[in-house]
């Protein structure tokens, strides 16, 4: 399993979820962590950001990542956002 690294904005997203929801998210991290290969990785603008799919409550949930140092031999994963479809790549472009 590799090194979890935590941005400030997706630290505030989880924040924001119930406790059961939240063990969700875990269980989607650690997937992430343990085969950062798991999601599409992205093109253009937000080249070299993964983001990985998962229901949450019956929702579509986007859990965005970027392997560190390289998608190839990563050592650790950087969890950048977590959210709903809606705005989710704007928000992500803005951040980048």
């Amino acid at each position: 399993m590799l090194e979890i690294l935590v941005t400030p904005t997706f630290a505030k997203a989880v924040k924001r979820l119930h406790h059961k929801e939240k063990l969700a998210v875990d269980k989607a991290v650690k997937a992430v962590a343990n085969d950062p290969s798991i999601g599409e990785e992205k093109k253009g603008d937000l080249a070299g950001i993964f983001v990985h799919k998962f229901k949450l409550n019956k929702q579509e949930v986007l859990l965005a990542y970027q392997p560190h140092p390289n998608k190839i031999t990563p050592e650790s994963v950087l969890l950048l956002n977590i959210g709903s479809h809606e705005n989710f790549y704007s928000e992500l472009k803005r951040r980048k």
